[in-house]
């Protein structure tokens, strides 16, 4: 037998005693199912002292979006000043307007090298404008993004070349939410389901191919910044979209209002909070607020939910908090249990029947009590990858025994920095996992960092 014979057996015997090691893509918010599950297999189990290898890193511009990876290539945006402009010195300003640009940029996924950029200008006047925020959609050779002030567009995948696009503030005439536009898109079918804003136009589904309106849904003062999402719910799909007023459950093919749930109080509704990714388990929906606290919703097909349970607290402050009170990190249920970190940098265990806390640490975040503190959390079989404000990657596993930390590593230093009293550095964008690795970002740069076993 020639050699190369042999070694072909050779790799074939390593993929089917290993258990078929197979890459995946991670094309939009959350990864392939949506659900922030990585099922990638010939994972490290523990990080290798003196931490992971860095593949390759590339400079970028400031943004809070995730990258997408799909098809050999990474998408990521960013946002570049113009010349002679800066950011606020307070990062709550948004009555100052900011010129530069936005843009999207395709890496080649083996050595980060750009391969295609697509740039257009932007005016700035958000709170924390440091960029944009959505998570790029790629489906059907095509990647669909949106900028921080509204501008849509879905390019071809390997070109760059414009398809379509849509300034969104301007066609329904929505002025910019507090923080941006942030409520990662959907591609839903033939649908490209995105939060806009405006009367009658919350949500608003596009033609994926063309840019044509098909539908649009919902009015409200605050479109809010969770994403979008599809779950099936007493044998029907329905699209979820949790705005500061309430949330809502529609028929993501037409729009039509299935039942609507309020949820936020006044001063949830002044500043827009409903960030959090709504989290389904069998029949239930969960969703947790900064200002509102966590509440558990018993579906009922397509009529209105029940209340299973709400804990809203006396106030935001730690020790007034008995449920869960997250920013921006997406929650995970895991058996009886649900797992998040709530406003001041806890990792909190509550009961998922009724709400009540059963353990909480602040070691995967800061190690102290942290105002708006965060570590984005992705499931890989029972365990968890965290990736926290300062670049920390860290393998844990959660029980309601508590929490267990396997190994950590710094992969990347955070650039952000928070508006006073905070003033701290932080990464505030969530990190991709494809292809046995980590994509993350900060201000200046992205890394793919090898998880390979």
């Amino acid at each position: 037998m020639r050699w190369s014979h042999r070694y072909l057996l050779v790799l074939i015997a390593g993929f089917t005693t290993t258990g078929l090691v197979r890459a995946e893509d991670w094309p939009q918010w959350l990864g392939p199912k949506r659900d922030g599950v990585w099922r990638e297999t010939g994972i490290v189990q523990q990080l290798p002292a003196g931490g992971p290898k860095v593949r390759w890193r590339t400079p970028i511009g400031e943004g809070y979006s995730g990258p997408a990876v799909a098809n050999g290539k990474v998408y990521i945006t960013d946002r570049v000043l113009a010349k002679g402009a800066k950011n606020p010195d307070n990062a709550f300003d948004r009555k100052s307007r900011v010129n530069g640009i936005e843009r999207i940029l395709c890496l080649n996924e083996a050595d980060g090298k750009i391969l295609w950029q697509h740039d257009y200008a932007s005016i700035y006047q958000i709170s924390y404008a440091s960029g944009p925020r959505t998570t790029p959609v790629v489906a059907g050779g095509k990647v669909y993004t949106v900028g921080a002030m509204g501008d849509l567009y879905c390019l071809d995948a390997d070109s760059g070349a414009v398809v379509w696009s849509n300034k969104l503030l301007e066609t329904y005439k929505s002025g910019a939410p507090v923080w941006g536009v942030s409520g990662s898109p959907l591609v839903d079918g033939d649908l490209l389901i995105c939060l806009v804003g405006g009367q009658g136009s919350v949500a608003v589904a596009f033609d994926k191919n063309t840019g044509k309106e098909v539908w649009k849904a919902l009015s409200a003062n605050e479109p809010g910044y969770a994403p979008p999402m599809i779950y099936e719910i007493g044998g029907k799909r329905q699209l979820i979209l949790w705005h500061p007023e309430s949330i809502n459950s529609l028929d993501p093919a037409t729009g039509k209002l299935y039942w609507s749930h309020k949820y936020n109080k006044k001063k949830a509704l002044q500043a827009g909070m409903s960030i959090p990714t709504p989290r389904q388990d069998g029949d239930l929906l969960f969703f947790t607020c900064f200002y509102e606290g966590a509440v558990m919703l018993k579906t009922n097909g397509t009529q209105a939910p029940a209340v299973l349970w709400q804990k809203a607290g006396r106030s935001v402050m730690p020790e007034d908090t008995d449920g869960l009170h997250s920013v921006m990190v997406t929650p995970v249920i895991q058996g009886d249990h649900i797992y998040g970190v709530c406003s001041y940098g806890e990792l909190r265990c509550l009961d998922k029947k009724t709400g009540e806390r059963i353990w909480s640490t602040h070691k995967p975040v800061t190690g102290k009590s942290t105002r708006w503190g965060n570590a984005f959390i992705v499931g890989h079989g029972d365990r968890y990858f965290l990736f926290n404000e300062l670049g920390d990657l860290i393998i844990a596993k959660f029980s309601p025994k508590g929490y267990e930390e396997i190994s950590r590593a710094n992969i990347l230093a955070p650039t952000n920095t928070m508006a006073p009293p905070a003033g701290r550095r932080v990464i505030w964008s969530h990190p991709a996992f494809a292809n046995r690795a980590v994509y993350a970002r900060n201000d200046k740069e992205i890394i793919c960092v090898s998880l390979a076993e």
